[in-house]
């Protein structure tokens, strides 16, 4: 601190890539959609950005002496996001595949059960948010399971790591164990009171999915949210074919399975709903005209073989997606690898996936769809510092493919396609370096 009591703080210098707006679906991006700079510097006070600009514009205005940070030959770009994870589900990744439901009652159920102890939620949080860091995720949307005690160890180790994370208590009073059900009215108002709006801390109402909450139950959380508008939601919503015909038995009554959440008052502008694969496009407007987003999970929806997301038809009905993880159906937290298996799905539906709209889905485009684009998303004066490093030359294809590349696109494509957790140099959270790949240990 200088006499005045001002934290001069770091400048950060190198390449800068940052949406401002929507690039649309075209091979070049929108006009005024992309801020790229070729040597571009970050300045951050107090966990913001003071200033971004070229650096030979930026420096004149520098404080002597202040820390800089070189990144020359690297990539700047805002902090991922991811919308739709479960935290607690991190060491039954790669479980072998089943059907959604077989997989749920086999692996799942059993591993949530562990969160009633205190101790194992700490260990499994704090590896977690290491691994979110690690592949430069700085917030997420993030299931918990139907403790309370998991929601109050992930918050707890966010709140020290300085994260922007959204979080909440899942919801379950029927079909699972009965260890993991429970009403949760009273422990999600408790929690909400102790998380919501601390620091930089969301709170989530969390219905694991319709099935497993009685229609009791469903209109509770709908009174939560109609009392309290500035909560998330998320939960799940045709993923499965089974799942879909099992909803059909539970609410006969319900036009169909998002008619089940719309009844109960659900559906809203931050309304998060995990796959949405088996849509028609009337449930896709519907949707839309209510503000809500559909997580797609590409990793997920793939290893277990629950469809192909349809994501163009989502845009032509102004729906807004996300992109997300879904960890651990999903086979890797890594935005790049959720990257990669986009545009995978999206061949074999005609829907070619460009690096601009990947990138833009990852960061500005999550943020916008969960409301958090007034503090993250991109990178401009007045934002929340939460910065991911990309290294083009991180492994030798990398480097190889990288060094072919004509200009930005062809560069962004490279990492999305042949990037990984070694792609993230570093990753910086409310203005410090809370990961550095190179050091002995995160700092």
């Amino acid at each position: 601190m200088n006499d005045a009591g001002f934290s001069a703080g770091r400048v950060l210098r190198g390449p800068v890539v940052s949406f401002l707006n929507d690039p649309g679906e075209g091979d070049s991006p929108e006009p005024g959609s992309l801020l790229h700079l070729q040597d571009g510097a970050i300045w951050l006070v107090d966990g913001r950005i003071q200033a971004i600009g070229d650096y030979a514009e930026v420096a004149p205005r520098l404080p002597a002496g202040i820390e800089m940070v070189d990144y020359a030959g690297k990539l700047m770009m805002p902090g991922f996001i991811d919308s739709h994870v479960h935290y607690v589900q991190l060491d039954i990744m790669a479980s072998y595949g089943r059907q959604l439901l077989d997989w749920l009652n086999e692996y799942t159920f059993p591993e949530e059960c562990r969160f009633a102890e205190r101790a194992h939620a700490e260990n499994v949080a704090e590896a977690f948010l290491d691994e979110q860091l690690r592949v430069g995720t700085t917030t997420a949307q993030v299931f918990c399971t139907s403790h309370p005690v998991s929601v109050d160890t992930f918050f707890a180790a966010a709140r020290r790591r300085g994260l922007r994370m959204l979080a909440g208590k899942v919801l379950m009073d029927r079909h699972a164990p009965a260890a993991l059900t429970d009403s949760g009215e009273r422990d999600s108002e408790r929690l909400i009171g102790d998380w919501h709006g601390k620091d930089r801390l969301g709170y989530t109402l969390t219905p694991r999915f319709a099935p497993t909450s009685t229609p009791a139950q469903l209109d509770t959380v709908g009174g939560i949210l109609r009392t309290a508008p500035d909560l998330h939601l998320q939960t799940h919503l045709s993923e499965n074919k089974g799942e879909i015909d099992w909803v059909a038995e539970l609410f006969p009554d319900c036009r169909d399975y998002l008619g089940v959440y719309e009844r109960y008052g659900l559906v809203g502008p931050r309304s998060t709903f995990a796959h949405g694969i088996h849509l028609d496009q009337p449930m896709r407007n519907r949707l839309a005209a209510a503000g809500a987003n559909i997580a797609f999970c590409p990793t997920s929806n793939l290893f277990l073989g629950s469809g192909l997301f349809d994501r163009l038809a989502c845009r032509d009905a102004g729906l807004n997606t996300t992109l997300a993880s879904d960890v651990g159906g999903g086979t890797d937290l890594s935005g790049l690898a959720t990257l990669k298996a986009a545009y995978q799905v999206g061949q074999l539906l005609g829907q070619p996936l460009t690096a601009w709209q990947g990138f833009y889905r990852l960061t500005l485009g999550n943020a916008r769809a969960l409301h958090l684009d007034t503090h993250i998303g991109s990178l401009r004066q007045g934002k929340e510092a939460d910065i991911v490093v990309l290294d083009p030359a991180a492994t030798p294809l990398l480097a190889r493919r990288s060094a072919r590349t004509r200009n930005l696109a062809e560069q962004l494509f490279a990492l999305m396609m042949l990037g990984d957790d070694r792609s993230v140099y570093a990753t910086w959270a409310n203005g410090e370096c809370v990961h550095q790949r190179d050091a002995a240990s995160t700092p």
